[in-house]
């Protein structure tokens, strides 16, 4: 029976060994998931008549609609079919004369069509549709005619303007490319940002480290400060110094010079060893330990606040403290945080079943996910202009990535062991166990309800990662005082949202304790936006949640003395 048992193992190891190798060439999408939601809804339309004359007369009229257009003798009239505001591929004034204006607006009834084929039809499986019209946009973000330089004005008049020489820095783009994928080699950071004197660069002192993450205290920069602490929880899919970029764009570094004492975790960019570590440590060993050692220090309540995913940890701690009756953090702040995922966006469509198990078998070989895997995850969501855009202007016109201090930290990527990512994938995403009432910490089921620390939560009106609908669910699973701010941006030019970012607004609203659900869309008709950045009004919220102003405490203590600068060690990990 043992030996048995041996071949068994065996076996499984070589399926997980073929779907690894899979994975490569798939980057990660399960060809099990993609085959079942086209069966799924091919199937269902081929018995539906009924939509398929719809789909039919759709296209007949989108068809008539461009050959309309391309008749009309004066282009100055408007077109039939436009891009969505974040498609900026069609911005070149030539685009709108022919012949390049036929191409632009076939491709846009193209893009029409699929989006009305790609509606849930009766009986199909719940995302499936959804699935079909995702795979459907990339295809046709590939086929865009502005991927094609005899079909681009714009990559026209920048061959005609070099003469040529664009496309052979093109090619040269090209080729480093290749050859950084094919090795593995991770992207070079810009030289023009420097991690510790460029970006994350506010002053402090690593005062504590464990295998997770590294403890910064920031040093104070006001005479006087409130004597209770922030704690900021970053998300560990990405480095924490996306809360502090430049100084003058610097969460963390406003958030000092305003008078608080502010500490940050920077997570440990794990490797293979790590493979076993599971979500619940990096809520016992990260989160809690955190809290420890900041209580310690400072012998106050804390303000803590979580970014992302890191939010959502804090959720996780903050409703295990509430339970067990600890009364240690003073107020709360979610910044583009779910707690709920049943409206997670797109990401939704990267999981089922058979993705998850597809996803597992392919950290099983590393024992992480490659943080590019996730990086280009994200990017598919809004491949015309994070891929193919970039794509056009890198390799068809020669143009370099812009150097930014963001663009510098998009391409600082992260990894995650297999244990935890895929404890977080099947119990957040794919069970949404935390709003839904089952979600255990140490044997015992925990319930958002019990936090009663008021509440500042951020959503971002287009963020493709955490919906702003789905981060304001939140309201549905909570009794406590909240406020919910709605700001202009994605999620993370959103949140760094810095006063004087020039075209930027934010709505606020407060939820007092025993008052009634407002649906989101209300609530979005009854909160005019307020021109500038939120960070001041939530500045002016901590200010009133926090005790009068006192003399700066220490960096760190005698138990936890300064180790090394900020921003510490772990964040230079690649």
């Amino acid at each position: 029976m043992a030996q048995i048992k041996q071949d068994t193992v065996n076996h499984d190891a070589l399926d997980r060994a073929l779907h690894a190798a899979i994975a490569r060439w798939t980057q990660g999408i399960s060809p099990n998931a993609t085959v079942g939601a086209w069966a799924d809804w091919m199937g269902h339309l081929a018995a539906a008549p009924g939509r398929q004359l719809d789909l039919a007369e759709h296209a007949g009229r989108n068809a008539f609609a461009v050959w309309l257009d391309a008749l009309h003798p004066d282009t100055a009239h408007d077109t039939p079919f436009h891009p969505a505001t974040t498609d900026h591929r069609f911005t070149h004034p030539d685009w709108s004369k022919p012949p390049f204006r036929i191409w632009q607006q076939a491709y846009l009834a193209a893009e029409d069509w699929w989006a009305e084929a790609a509606r849930d039809l009766p009986g199909i499986q719940p995302g499936n549709a959804k699935r079909v019209g995702f795979m459907a946009r990339q295809i046709l973000d590939m086929l865009s005619p502005s991927n094609i330089a005899a079909m681009n004005p714009e990559v026209l008049q920048v061959l005609r303007d070099t003469k040529g020489t664009a496309l052979i820095e093109g090619v040269k783009l090209l080729m480093q490319d290749m050859a950084q994928t094919t090795t593995g080699t991770p992207r070079p950071l810009p030289n023009e940002f420097t991690l510790g004197e460029d970006i994350a660069c506010t002053p402090g002192e690593v005062v504590y480290r464990n295998d997770l993450f590294e403890l910064i205290q920031y040093r104070p920069q006001t005479e006087k400060v409130h004597p209770e602490p922030i704690l900021i929880v970053p998300a560990w899919i990405m480095k924490y110094y996306i809360l502090d970029l430049s100084l003058h764009n610097s969460l963390i570094n406003y958030l000092v010079g305003h008078g608080f004492t502010v500490f940050a975790m920077s997570w440990v960019n794990p490797g293979p060893e790590m493979r076993d570590t599971s979500l619940d440590d990096y809520r016992r060993d990260g989160v809690m330990a955190a809290i420890n050692v900041v209580s310690e220090i400072s012998n106050e309540p804390i303000h803590a606040c979580g970014y992302c995913l890191g939010g959502t940890i804090l959720s996780i701690a903050a409703a295990t403290m509430a339970r067990n009756g600890d009364q240690r953090l003073a107020s709360i702040t979610l910044l583009a945080t779910q707690t709920d995922f049943t409206e997670a966006g797109e990401l939704l469509l990267f999981l089922d079943e058979s993705q998850l198990a597809f996803l597992e078998d392919m950290m099983f070989e590393k024992g992480v996910l490659d943080g590019r895997q996730m990086a280009n995850a994200f990017r598919a969501i809004r491949a015309e202009d994070m891929v193919w855009a970039r794509a056009v202007r890198r390799y068809l016109m020669g143009i370099k990535d812009t150097s930014a201090d963001i663009a510098s930290w998009n391409a600082d990527t992260t990894r995650m062991p297999a244990r935890m990512h895929s404890e977080y994938l099947r119990s957040l995403f794919l069970e949404n166990r935390l709003s839904g009432g089952r979600f255990a910490v140490e044997g015992r089921v925990i319930a958002l309800k019990d936090i009663d620390a008021p509440m500042f939560v951020v959503g971002t009106e287009t963020d493709h990662i955490a919906p702003w609908h789905s981060v304001y669910k939140i309201k549905l699973f909570t009794e406590n005082d909240l406020r919910f701010c709605l700001v202009k941006g994605g999620h993370n030019g959103g949140i760094v949202s810095e006063p004087g970012h020039a075209h930027r607004h934010y709505r606020l609203g407060h939820r007092t304790i025993g008052a009634h659900y407002m649906d989101p869309e209300s609530w979005l008709a009854e909160h005019p936006p307020v021109e500038g950045s939120w960070w001041p009004a939530w500045v002016d919220w901590l200010h009133g949640e926090s005790s009068p102003v006192m003399d700066p405490p220490a960096m760190g203590s005698d138990k936890h003395p300064p180790m090394t600068p900020a921003p510490g060690t772990y964040v230079m990990m690649r």
